[in-house]
């Protein structure tokens, strides 16, 4: 499908060069489709509110009309050929790319799904999910610990989040009035002044403090020195076998694995999650309704 590919490389790279903000939302379309139904595209599926996407987990998503750009692109080419679901996947590796990180073969045939229901998200990692949560909805996806840190963790390397996902966290952490005690002395302050109690929601907030735009293993020296804006990142360092894998990419050591290698292979794995192949689902023509 080199030619295929080449026509959704362009529509991200177009879509990049105006908004950097784009990188991390394909990332995240990904991640937040593979999570529902397998990777089907059905994040993608507008059906009023009973919609996947207006699931609480799935708020905030965007990058949409890129993907809907490439579909339209494609269609004009190759009509009835190319998946939504597969342009999600080479979209996000694009995305990844272009931000300085790794560009790695993604195998494509995936089908489109046909189903698209608020109630199937239900279960989607949360920002305020336990350690011991994350890794059992990880491991249902049947991802591994290390994979937990990659994808959720390694995946914050780049973007931002908004105040509306700070509240318990800055404020209410159990249910006492007050903070995570992960987040550093320092940073809490700085945190509460860009998340004020009943302020603005929509605040964006960089995830990755200081290296927003760029792929790196940033994130990780973050969450391990108490400067994660998420919860859930900073929960990474809560468990051992989480905190393991993480401080193997911050180490002191030669032996160091490579980060940008392995979320390579970790992003493969998620991009195989529950796909449909033949009848099991379609080619749509538009990506936002089914055929």
């Amino acid at each position: 499908m080199p030619f295929a590919e080449s026509i959704i490389r362009n529509a991200v790279q177009t879509a990049v060069s105006v908004d950097r903000q784009i990188a991390p939302r394909l990332l995240r379309l990904l991640f937040h489709d593979c999570f529902v139904q397998g990777c089907d595209g059905s994040i993608l599926l507008e059906n009023g509110e009973t919609s996947e996407r207006n699931a609480k987990g799935n708020l905030g998503l965007a990058g949409f009309e890129v993907i809907h750009n490439a579909k339209a692109q494609l269609e004009a080419t190759c009509p009835g050929v190319v998946s939504c679901a597969d342009i999600v996947a080479l979209a996000a590796r694009d995305a990844v790319a272009l931000t300085a990180g790794p560009f790695y073969g993604v195998p494509t045939g995936r089908r489109d799904g046909r189903i698209s229901n608020i109630q199937l998200a239900a279960n989607l990692p949360d920002v305020d999910d336990s350690i011991e949560l994350l890794r059992s909805k990880f491991r249902e996806m049947g991802l591994s610990d290390k994979e937990l840190v990659l994808l959720s963790g390694g995946g914050h390397t780049i973007g931002t989040s908004a105040c509306f996902f700070m509240p318990k966290r800055l404020y209410n952490f159990t249910g006492h009035g007050d903070s995570d005690p992960a987040i550093n002395s320092q940073f809490l302050p700085q945190l509460k002044a860009q998340c004020p109690l009943n302020g603005d929601v929509n605040v964006r907030l960089p995830l990755d403090l200081s290296s927003q735009f760029t792929f790196d293993d940033h994130i990780f020296h973050n969450i391990r020195n108490g400067f994660a804006v998420l919860a859930s990142d900073a929960r990474l360092y809560d468990d051992k076998n989480t905190r393991q894998v993480l401080d193997s990419y911050v180490g002191f050591t030669n032996r160091r694995p490579s980060f940008k290698a392995d979320f390579a292979v970790a992003m493969v794995k998620l991009g195989n999650i529950g796909v449909k192949t033949g009848s099991e689902g379609e080619i749509r023509r538009v990506c936002n309704s089914v055929n």
